[in-house]
């Protein structure tokens, strides 16, 4: 074989790799805690709920994705998904929904900040709106810890026009 024929085979099987490590391997419905952890590795965050607990594995800032593992009290898995969706923002209700409640839907953010004027706590989550547009998602929180509101908007860090983000390209 030719010395660009195996540098061509040599690349591909490099990206290859790096999407199998991307993407995480197969779980399943009523696997054991161990299972899961064995195949993901160790989880960013561990969060009690009321039937069990959640795993949190957030491939923020930059992965704009969060995956939530929710086990039953005996540990065994009940679901896996991805968790910084439009769906999911919908279930966060302003004037009802807590931080508690935030955590459990989607997870930590990536970024928190206060609002001094507003007296608003805003917790920051990168994400793909609709798998394509590079967004940020921010709950704002009253003084009570309840939700106040919600905006979404465009990611600025991606922005390439030369005022924002990585800029000049």
């Amino acid at each position: 074989m030719k010395s660009s024929q195996t540098a061509i085979l040599g690349g591909l099987l490099l990206m290859l790799s790096a999407c199998a490590a991307l993407m995480p391997p197969p779980i399943n419905v009523g696997e054991p805690e161990a299972s899961v952890v064995a195949k993901l590795g160790r989880p960013t965050a561990r969060i009690p709920d009321s039937n069990g607990y959640l795993l949190e594995y957030s491939r923020n800032p930059w992965g704009q994705a969060i995956d939530m593992a929710r086990f039953d009290d005996d540990g065994r898995l009940i679901s896996y998904e991805q968790v910084l969706t439009m769906e999911k923002f919908a279930t966060i209700k302003p004037g009802v929904s807590t931080k508690t409640e935030v955590l459990r839907t989607i997870g930590h953010p990536s970024e928190t900040s206060y609002l001094p004027r507003l007296q608003l706590e805003v917790w920051t989550y990168p994400y793909k709106e609709s798998g394509v547009w590079n967004s940020m998602m921010h709950v704002h929180f009253n003084n009570n810890g309840t939700v106040n509101k919600m905006e979404n908007g465009p990611d600025l860090r991606f922005d390439r026009d030369g005022k924002f983000g990585f800029g000049g390209w």
